[in-house]
Parts: C-alpha cells; sequence; structure tokens
C-alpha cells in the first residue's frame, strides 16, 4: 500500500523502465515475472479516499498529509504500522492524537472510498494464467485489509511488509518478491504508483511501471510481458 503523499491528480508519465533483457540477436525479450504493488495500483487511488474522509469528519487534508511528509512523530508511526510493529487500534490512538480527532474509526475512514480496480485484478489474473510468474509486494497498514481469498489466483508469492518486519523501498522486499514468485529479479517488472519505490527495483535490473491509471499500465504490461491482457 501507499505510504506518502501523491496527488491523484497529477499529469505524470505512465512508466518509467529499467534496460530491457535481449536475446542472443540483441532482440528485446518479454519479461517472464511481474511483481506489483496492492494499494492504488491493484486499487482504486488510496490518497484520494483519504482526502475525501478528511472533508466527511472536517479534517483539513493537507494538515494528514502534512503529518506524513514533514513530521518526525508521524512518519515513525507509519513506519512502525508498515513493519507490523504497532496494531491499529495502537497507531491510531497515537495518529489522532497528532491531528487532534478521534481515534475511533479513523483507518477505516480513511480507507473506506478504496476500491478493487477491476482492470487491473483482471490483467494480473490474465498473465498469471498465462504463465508469467506474478508477485505481490506491499507496504501493509494492517494486513486484514488484503482480499487473501484472491491470492491463490492471483499470485505465485506474496510479500506483505506488516509479516516480515520490512518495508519498500528497502531491496530486501523486491529481492523476495522475486524469490517467492520463482523468477530472477532482472527477468521481472515491477509496477508500483509511487515512483520512489521503482529505484530499488530499477537497480536489481526489473523493468519498472509507474501506475497512474490501467490506462496506461495494461498497454505498457502487454508490452513488456508479450502476453495479452485484455478482450
Amino acid at each position: 500500500m501507499a505510504s506518502e503523499p501523491h496527488n491523484p491528480t497529477r499529469d505524470e508519465p505512465g512508466a518509467a523502465e529499467a534496460a530491457t533483457a535481449t536475446d542472443a540477436n540483441g532482440v528485446s525479450a518479454p519479461r517472464a515475472g511481474l511483481l506489483i504493488d496492492w494499494g492504488g495500483v491493484l486499487t482504486t487511488n488510496l490518497f484520494a479516499s483519504f482526502h475525501a474522509h478528511c472533508l466527511r469528519a472536517e479534517i483539513d487534508p493537507q494538515a494528514l498529509l502534512g503529518r506524513f511528509r514533514d513530521d518526525p512523530a508521524a512518519r515513525e508511526l507509519l513506519v512502525a504500522l508498515e513493519k507490523g510493529e504497532i496494531d491499529e487500534p495502537t497507531f491510531e490512538l497515537r495518529f489522532a492524537a497528532l491531528l487532534g480527532v478521534a481515534p475511533e474509526g479513523l483507518l477505516d475512514g480513511l480507507f473506506a472510498g478504496v476500491e478493487p480496480d477491476l482492470a487491473m485484478l483482471d490483467a494480473v489474473r490474465r498473465a498469471h494464467a498465462a504463465g508469467i510468474r506474478t508477485g505481490l509486494v506491499s507496504n501493509s497498514w494492517g494486513v486484514h485489509r488484503y482480499p487473501h481469498e484472491l491470492f491463490d489466483e492471483l499470485f505465485d508469492g506474496v510479500v506483505l511488509s506488516g509479516e516480515l518486519g520490512i518495508r519498500k523501498p528497502s531491496r530486501r522486499m523486491y529481492e523476495l518478491g522475486a524469490e517467492r514468485a520463482g523468477v530472477p529479479a532482472e527477468d521481472c517488472v515491477y509496477v508500483d504508483d509511487l515512483p520512489f519505490n521503482l529505484t530499488p527495483a530499477e537497480k536489481l535490473g526489473m523493468a519498472t511501471v509507474h501506475h497512474t491509471s490501467a490506462e496506461s499500465t495494461i498497454p505498457e504490461l502487454e508490452r513488456l510481458l508479450g502476453v495479452p491482457l485484455r478482450d
């Protein structure tokens, strides 16, 4: 899931790509693995949901995002939550105190507007069915928010920060993603909605896609993976 403020309306490039694997003739070869983030990639935009909750709860949206961006205490809380060092009620209690709001239902409210991105989920499902090795690599705000019942049909491997005690952009998250998907890192594509989470993947030789919408990401994945992901 996302862990930094992101403007959902900002016009940004759809993809950034590392060096592409080539065959013996120097021709670009399709990647064999797909590693992908969850929140903001396989779901609708997290920060749009955060913004909507702030308006409902009469919280200044910029104050909330500013805490994550500029307040060391808030950053430490977020890191601890994503690494599974504190539980959700503890995070809510402490973060609500920083915001000066009631803690009850804070996280549920922030995530209330988050819905599955059906086009992206279908693209991953099609890639998996076509023989592409797939893996989830996600920073978690509590692991119960994921639809675990879908994991077997979508992913060969799953890496959740809250289960491991590490978080992106730690290099180990991406290494484990490739290992659990069963494909070398240099044969993978990695997709994330936060650009700074792409850098470690690129350093491992992965092709990267900066996700802004299914409309831009899916054609790029078709090109990199060499399989159709749409009707």
